[in-house]
């Protein structure tokens, strides 16, 4: 199996070091590179091109949303995931905006990084419910506003698994609504994120609600 390699860009080093220690006591994990500013991230992030960056915020010379701006436009194929101790919505909407595949407050425990990193890889959320649903609702476009025609991109399954992804539904859960095997899931998104240019689940339904392709209430299959 191959490793998940990742970078850990973080200001303050016994962070980073403490970081490390705990993913590479995983035999899937891999850090690749630490970065101490938000210019190092982007450098490191284009040179090593990792599977996932995990991102503090606040750091010098360039912040964590500015990098994750960067490193998206650069190598779209990276997943950003943000790990702050702010909890500020605003700071929540603008990682989202700059295409962060998720959010994470240093206060969880270490098994819940663990966790996200795989989840980020494999294309999963990992906002929790309650806040997902507070910060897309932000997303959606106002009455009246022109919407992107979703044919033109997705198919109506594809459409059909963007709606159910945006209720927080795990590939398994979409898998049994649907009745289709967890690999066939994978694999529509992985042709959704490949139309719409982006990484991760998060970043294709932020994609769908500000298209108005889809919203938060829908509950249509």
């Amino acid at each position: 199996m191959d490793k998940i390699r990742i970078l850990v860009a973080d200001d303050h080093g016994v962070v980073r070091e403490g970081t490390r220690r705990i993913l590479e006591q995983e035999e899937d994990l891999s850090v690749v590179a630490e970065a101490a500013d938000g210019e190092e991230a982007v450098r490191l992030a284009t040179h090593f091109k990792p599977d996932v960056v995990v991102m503090d915020i606040a750091m010098p010379k360039m912040d964590g949303i500015e990098a994750t701006k960067r490193i998206k436009e650069l190598c779209p194929q990276i997943a950003v995931l943000i790990f702050s101790a702010y909890d500020d919505e605003q700071f929540i909407l603008r990682v989202l905006e700059a295409g962060a595949a998720g959010y994470l407050l240093k206060s969880i425990r270490s098994r819940e990084l663990i966790d996200a990193i795989r989840a980020v890889r494999a294309g999963e959320a990992v906002l929790h419910p309650s806040i997902a649903r507070k910060v897309l609702n932000r997303f959606v476009p106002a009455p009246g506003k022109a919407k992107e025609s979703a044919a033109e991109s997705l198919t109506e399954r594809e459409m059909e698994i963007l709606r159910l992804a945006s209720r927080g539904l795990s590939n398994q859960d979409i898998a049994k609504e649907l009745f289709l095997s967890v690999r066939t899931v994978q694999g529509h998104l992985g042709h959704i994120f490949s139309k719409l240019q982006v990484s991760s689940r998060t970043e294709a339904v932020v994609h769908g609600l500000k298209a108005g392709w889809i919203t938060l209430q829908d509950d249509s299959k």
